[in-house]
């Protein structure tokens, strides 16, 4: 069955996730509205700025709902995604959801002019990430598992529903990433499901 994903769509680059999510085997939902989270069995938060996207989900009256939304459904965050996500964030500090243990410092790897492609390893293979005026994770909890890291820091983390990437996957050559989000949904749909069956 193809998992319902939404994307974040009031900034940023949600078409390119879009596209992403339907090659890797879920329905992407365009999200712009607290009824659309209705009807989507995940999200992902997409880049942009996040002190922009925060003004819209006040405009939109969507920031408590999202917050709901990810107590009990997985939520994917993508570089200012990934600050939203944070319990912590500096430079300077701002306002987030609160579901990610982790402390994300804006802008970490400095401006515009630095941003880069680099190489990663994603389950023992190289992987390409797309820095964009990417944030640093700083600090991550002790239940947060990083998947992948980037010299020495971690970039691309899971903490219990959630998954937080400080790089552009929507913009790779490959899906890889997606695919991973699309399968953790899935899993979580199984086991919500298996455990409604036997109560």
């Amino acid at each position: 069955m193809r998992p319902k994903i939404g994307v974040l769509a009031l900034q940023g680059d949600f078409e390119a996730h879009e596209k992403a999510l339907r090659e890797s085997g879920s329905e992407p939902v365009l999200v712009r509205t607290r009824a659309d989270l209705d009807s989507i069995d995940g999200l992902i938060l997409p880049g942009g700025e996040s002190t922009t996207m925060l003004k819209l989900l006040d405009v939109e009256d969507l920031f408590e709902p999202l917050r709901k939304f990810g107590e009990t459904k997985p939520i994917f965050g993508t570089c200012a995604g990934a600050i939203l996500l944070a319990d912590n964030v500096v430079n300077p500090q701002q306002r987030s959801l609160g579901l990610l243990d982790l402390t994300l410092e804006r802008n970490g790897y400095g401006r515009q002019i630095d941003s880069r492609i680099a190489s990663i390893e994603l389950d023992g293979k190289p992987a390409e990430a797309v820095f964009i005026r990417a944030p640093i994770i700083r600090r991550a909890g002790p239940a947060v598992r990083v998947i992948a890291s980037y010299l020495g820091t971690p970039v691309l983390v899971e903490n219990g529903l959630h998954m937080a990437a400080t790089f552009h996957p929507e913009l790779s050559s490959e899906n890889r990433i997606h695919e991973l989000f699309v399968k953790k949904v899935q899993n979580i749909e199984k086991a919500y499901l298996n455990y409604t069956e036997t109560t």
